[in-house]
């Protein structure tokens, strides 16, 4: 072989490794008590939005969604978003919450609606964008539970603004933020041993 041959991109190993089973739980767990204070935290701030327009407050459910995006774009591998948004709602549930049991169920869907997404790139789009339409993913996710289980025949308008503020604040607050969040990890060295971590140069 001459030196002008180049030798093949080393193959991306997708399988879990324990440090990152063990750090995507740690993500979930936290999410999921960030989770249980929105839960008491968010009516003081929604409220307001829902007297404004009817549907509004989901503007304020991004905060919901965030688990499952983050854990994604540290662990990069198959099956993060679920675990990561469904261990965060697991964990609410068991604190204890206005929901019950349906929390873990409604966890599973939105930790989906953003895994679909990093599906489609294949796991290997971790910019900023794919990060929104992730977000994205999960409140279209959230959406359609919730106007299932939660908001059973509600009109059109109020679907309609419920829908497009749940995608809104999933793009900008799950997925932006969660973004933002990996990035300033990153810089710090805390996330080393993954290569979100390695990954310091802002790319968009």
């Amino acid at each position: 072989m001459t030196s002008t041959e180049t030798q093949p991109a080393p193959r991306r190993d997708l399988r879990w490794r324990v440090v990152d089973i063990v750090v995507a739980s740690v993500i979930g767990v936290t999410a999921g008590v960030v989770f249980v204070v929105w839960n008491v935290a968010s009516s003081p701030v929604t409220a307001p939005l829902e007297a404004a327009l009817p549907g509004l407050q989901a503007l304020g459910h991004g905060v919901w969604l965030f688990a499952g995006v983050l854990t994604a774009l540290v662990i990069r591998k198959p099956g993060a978003a679920i675990y990561g948004e469904t261990v965060a709602a697991v964990v609410s549930a068991l604190i204890g919450n206005q929901w019950g049991p349906l929390t873990i169920v409604q966890g599973l869907v939105q930790g989906l609606g953003a895994e679909l997404v990093f599906a489609i790139f294949l796991y290997v789009n971790w910019r900023l964008w794919a990060a929104a339409l992730a977000g994205a993913g999960a409140g279209i996710a959230m959406v359609a539970f919730d106007l299932v289980v939660w908001y059973p025949g509600a009109d059109a308008t109020f679907a309609t603004v419920y829908a497009a503020s749940g995608v809104v604040s999933g793009a900008l607050i799950a997925g932006v933020l969660s973004w933002l969040l990996v990035r300033g990890l990153a810089k710090t060295g805390a996330l080393s041993r993954f290569a979100s971590g390695r990954e310091v140069t802002v790319r968009v």
